[in-house]
């Protein structure tokens, strides 16, 4: 069933959110496609949620998009058609990379073994990736003669210029995490048995923080690499204007004049 291949957890207000095909890597299927995808609008329409994890059971986070499945294997019978992998990105991971971009909550991705092609990409498009140091990620995409998606090739200059882009995407090189963090690709890397505390620790500060602000810092640093300073200007405005009559701006302050805790509401 749709359910078992996402596992579903929560703690306080963080929902984990665990791929499930272990024996695969967690590659995707358009099944496990399907899960993810009501596991992500459930998290988001629940009130009590106000961060979520995205991890990888077994040996690795995800590896990416499973080859074998039929709505991308190559038929390799004479004369027959190609698979129309631009559908594929249409209807399944575009949508997936705009849902989690979307999110009104934080997202951290959590990830151990191989993060590779399609997986990858996925981790990166959450708000934060804390890897364990035996983690490594892989553009894998130009070794079956394809190009970076799942936002790859929006994502990967905008986290390490196009020079490290164009060296990640064209040789597919395993990255480990490590290096990754080195040159700004993910956020931390941890040891490995400090990953499961340390994504824990992080979701919980996260949640525990004013949600509508964080989501909209996301946006705001999102919108700016895509125009002018002035139009960065007028978009903090209206973002302060906005957040500035919201509930959690007067706790905030209220908090600080007091020298307490603040307790964060709005989402």
């Amino acid at each position: 069933m749709n359910e078992d291949l996402v596992l579903i957890a929560q703690s306080g207000a963080v929902r984990t959110l665990r791929l499930n095909r272990p024996e695969a890597l967690n590659s995707f299927n358009s099944q496990l496609h399907a899960a993810l995808m009501a596991a992500l609008d459930a998290a988001a329409a629940d009130a009590e949620v106000r961060c979520v994890v995205l991890g990888g059971s077994g040996r690795a986070f995800c590896s990416g998009q499973d080859l074998s499945d039929p709505m991308v294997a190559p038929d390799f019978s004479p004369g027959a058609a190609p698979k129309d992998l631009g559908q594929v990105i249409e209807s399944l991971y575009a949508p997936l990379v705009m849902r989690l971009r979307s999110m009104p909550v934080p997202v951290v991705a959590a990830v151990h073994g191989v993060a590779a092609g399609a997986g990858a990409n996925l981790a990166l498009a959450c708000d934060l990736v804390v890897a364990g140091r035996s983690a490594s990620f892989i553009q894998a995409f130009a070794k079956i003669g394809l190009v970076p998606d799942t936002g790859g090739t929006w994502l990967l200059p905008r986290l390490v210029g196009p020079a490290r882009a164009l060296g990640l995407a064209m040789l597919g090189d395993k990255l480990p995490a490590e290096e990754a963090a080195q040159m700004g690709l993910i956020w931390k890397c941890v040891d490995d048995d400090a990953l499961s505390l340390t994504v824990e620790e992080l979701a919980q500060r996260l949640a525990a923080m004013p949600t509508r602000a964080l989501v909209a810092t996301r946006q705001a640093l999102a919108a700016a690499q895509q125009t002018d300073l002035p139009t960065a200007l007028a978009h903090e405005a209206a973002l302060q204007r906005e957040l500035g009559a919201a509930a959690d701006y007067r706790e905030g302050v209220e908090a600080f004049r007091a020298k307490r805790l603040p307790r964060f509401t709005d989402r």
